[in-house]
């Protein structure tokens, strides 16, 4: 692992542990060279992946822009970075256990709508105005009702349990 501080291409490994989600390794290393002390993070990659976007054009796949769109969508909202991650994670693994690797931009936003709404309806609202590009109020209408006919098929039914005199 190259130093940060002097470009060193030797490194020492000082300590390794599971990172605080268990998905990752983290590593404190130092230089020899230069004797800087820094952290580095190992996540398992099945395989390389990349996505197509609407325009056609093929880039490496990059899990840090899940989780910065998702910061977004939830900023100011009581979801904490951890919740992010698992459920970035979830998205990862979805992808890597489908396909050959190469996934249409639409396919990964569809994903993270589907965790958003699991996680915070507002921030689902938020992400998918942007994603959808919503341009007057009447976009935004239909869309909340569209949400609202979801929240009430999946909000359980309360009986009135009243008992007869």
């Amino acid at each position: 692992m190259r130093c940060p501080f002097c470009q060193s291409d030797d490194s020492q490994v000082k300590d390794s542990r599971p990172a605080d989600d268990n998905s990752s390794i983290r590593r404190r290393r130092s230089c020899p060279d230069c004797g800087g002390r820094f952290t580095t993070f190992e996540r398992i990659q099945l395989r390389d992946m990349s996505v197509v976007k609407s325009d056609g054009k093929v880039q490496p796949f990059d899990r840090e822009k899940i989780i910065r769109s998702m910061k977004v969508a939830l900023q100011k909202r009581p979801i904490t970075i951890d919740a992010i991650e698992k459920a970035t994670n979830g998205i990862v693994r979805q992808l890597e256990s489908a396909g050959d690797g190469e996934f249409p931009a639409a396919h990964i936003g569809d994903l993270v709508m589907k965790a958003l709404i699991n996680m915070d309806v507002v921030g689902y609202i938020r992400y998918t105005s942007v994603y959808k590009d919503f341009r007057d109020p009447e976009d935004f209408n239909d869309f909340l009702e569209e949400v609202q006919a979801l929240q009430a098929q999946s909000t359980p039914k309360t009986k009135n349990n009243k008992t007869k005199k």
